[in-house]
């Protein structure tokens, strides 16, 4: 197994819902994955190698000390309605990259509108509004990785 293959799995495990995951190959090359985790460990018969890696998967940063900030952002979230990733992949504006975006700040759109793409395991998710109103803001850029839960829109 070469590292190209093992760079695919790590791929592969980012863009999955699994927390976990190990195989072990009937070579006796065994591998052991987490999410949570930077490692990755394979071991082929006796020897062990760690492998640091990357985490694909992006993660939120906490704020500290900025009390302030955060009780003036509180009362204007409670005026959005939030349209939230349904799943891990890449986040596309658009169907393509030499097309228009589906939308952008200001547009109105209605309930079952397409407002982005969002690629999940190679499979193109178009993720639709669930409310009627206007877009106050597009929460992530083009290309970006989001997790499920992700604000991508604020609708008021």
């Amino acid at each position: 197994m070469d590292y190209k293959d093992i760079k695919k799995l790590i791929d592969d495990m980012g863009n999955s819902n699994l927390d976990s995951l190990e195989i072990e190959f009937p070579e006796g090359i065994k591998i052991s994955m987490t999410k949570n985790s930077n490692k990755v460990v394979t071991s082929t018969g006796m020897q062990n190698q760690v492998i640091e890696a990357s985490a694909p998967l992006t993660v939120p940063t906490v704020q500290e000390n900025k009390e302030t900030s955060l009780v003036n952002i509180q009362p204007k979230e409670e005026n959005y309605k939030i349209v939230k990733s349904p799943m891990v992949g890449t986040f596309y504006a658009s169907s393509s990259p030499d097309k228009e975006p589906f939308v952008k700040i200001g547009d109105r759109v209605h309930k079952g509108q397409v407002l982005c793409i969002v690629e999940a395991m190679k499979l193109m998710n178009e993720i639709e509004s669930e409310f009627d109103g206007e877009i106050a803001e597009i929460c992530v850029n083009n290309e970006d990785v989001v997790e499920y839960g992700t604000p991508l829109f604020k609708i008021k």
